[in-house]
């Protein structure tokens, strides 16, 4: 009976090996997912109902026009040349940049034999964009007429096209370049570039007066949360014998 009892108390406190430990690091950050698509649901839902009833439009023209010279609201704050990198930092979310971006990595995952990766891509971006055109036209905000646009636009302002589609890609290929690297330095600086060159696209929006913060905003926790539900689709994927 002692020996019994020795044997079950000593598997219970027996120390989980590497692979136990994974596990359970994968259902905690599976879960932390979870939650944060929650979160940006619900901040896209709050945001858009505060825009429809009108309740944002101070905030919104406060922190517009804080980027503007307090002299001249048509000037944009800063010297010339930052006018231009702001013009330079909304192009990443453009539509060309984002389609040769998307087109160029499913190529090279294609090469490489590795389709299902491909189509994941294909249809975290493309499922993207038209859940962003089927917001749009939902809401049909008018785009901010305080200002001068410093940028061609041609569809509706809220969400924020460019903010949205910009997360969704640059945080779905930094999300696959990281399933492919164990060195954590790495893991961490790419998702970091990846999550800095969506926040300057959506401030360049403002900044060049095409968009409302709260377009941006919307724009940000949408994309955000449509990634990362793609993500998760990736990893069960994986966990279920796909080669991704």
């Amino acid at each position: 009976m002692t020996a019994e009892v020795k044997k079950s108390g000593g598997d219970s406190t027996r120390p989980k090996s590497p692979q136990e430990s994974k596990s359970i690091w994968r259902e905690w950050i599976s879960l932390f997912a979870f939650v944060v698509i929650t979160g940006g649901i619900w901040l896209f839902a709050e945001i858009a109902d505060e825009v429809v009833e009108g309740d944002m439009h101070s905030f919104d023209r406060k922190v517009l026009l804080a980027m503007r010279d307090p002299a001249d609201a048509k000037d944009p704050w800063g010297p010339e040349w930052l006018e231009e990198m702001g013009r330079d930092f909304t192009a990443l979310g453009g539509m060309g940049i984002l389609i040769f971006l998307t087109a160029a990595t499913v190529g090279g995952y294609l090469l490489q034999g590795r389709h299902e990766t491909a189509t994941l891509i294909l249809v975290a971006v493309l499922g993207g964009l038209v859940i962003a055109l089927l917001l749009k036209q939902s809401f049909d905000r008018p785009r901010p007429d305080l200002v001068p646009h410093g940028s061609y636009v041609y569809t509706k302002s809220f969400p924020s096209g460019h903010s949205m589609l910009s997360a969704i890609t640059y945080l779905t290929l930094g999300s696959m370049i990281v399933r492919t690297r164990e060195h954590k330095p790495t893991k961490i600086y790419v998702m970091i570039v990846s999550m800095l060159v969506t926040l300057l696209v959506g401030v360049s929006r403002v900044y060049l007066g095409v968009h409302w913060p709260t377009d941006v905003l919307a724009g940000w926790s949408a994309g955000a949360s449509w990634a990362l539900i793609c993500w998760l689709i990736a990893r069960w994927l994986q966990k279920h014998g796909h080669m991704l």
